[in-house]
């Protein structure tokens, strides 16, 4: 794995901005490593913050609508065949699928701060067919924040980028109790809708 990592590293450093979008639409490794592996090349001068974000954000948006096309053209039957190929656990898509189901598609967004299950969110929108605008919209909205965050992080790490992990527990906890309130205040919502046109 570190070799891979190692490798996968020195391909985002000779392209750049564009080895972060690319490195990140194809999530070989995690995007938070590439995220901050984009922030310690700003650190050295090597492309700026605010390309390291957008184009991070672009690759991160991208790679969900691939798992969007995924859940929309292949469905259930291509998770079954192949999801462990592409490490979608099953049982994550089950959670993001009874979510989106019961909950809609603001989900989309909420989901994008929980570990693991933002990710696995962008399935079932495909396979509900969510639209696309709108599923770009949200899934937008939700990485920004994730994107900057990594960024400024592997900034502030420099050369210690793969510190990641131990840095970044204190910052993402917030985000977690973030989405977990604006889960239950999304959730709170849509049972009071129901209940007005009940």
């Amino acid at each position: 794995m570190k070799e891979l990592v190692h490798g996968a590293m020195s391909f985002i450093e000779n392209l750049g901005v564009w080895g972060i979008l690319i490195g990140l639409m194809l999530e070989v490794i995690p995007s938070e490593l590439v995220l901050s592996y984009g922030g310690y090349l700003v650190s050295q001068g090597r492309i700026s913050l605010v390309g390291a974000v957008i184009f991070g954000t672009i690759g991160c948006v991208l790679q969900q609508i691939i798992l969007y096309w995924i859940g929309k053209y292949g469905g259930r039957p291509f998770i079954e065949k192949y999801g462990k190929y592409l490490l979608l656990k099953k049982h994550y898509i089950n959670i993001a699928e009874g979510w989106f189901q019961k909950y809609g598609a603001g989900m989309v967004f909420t989901a994008r701060f929980i570990p693991v299950v933002r990710q696995a969110i962008s399935i079932p929108a495909g396979m509900a067919r969510m639209s696309m605008l709108r599923f770009i919209f949200y899934t937008t909205l939700g990485t920004i924040p994730w994107a900057i965050l990594f960024v400024y992080l592997g900034r502030t790490l420099g050369a210690n980028w793969e510190q990641i992990d131990q840095l970044a527990a204190p910052y993402v906890k917030p985000f977690i109790i973030a989405a977990i309130l604006l889960t239950v205040l999304y959730v709170g919502y849509k049972l009071l809708g129901r209940k007005k046109t009940a």
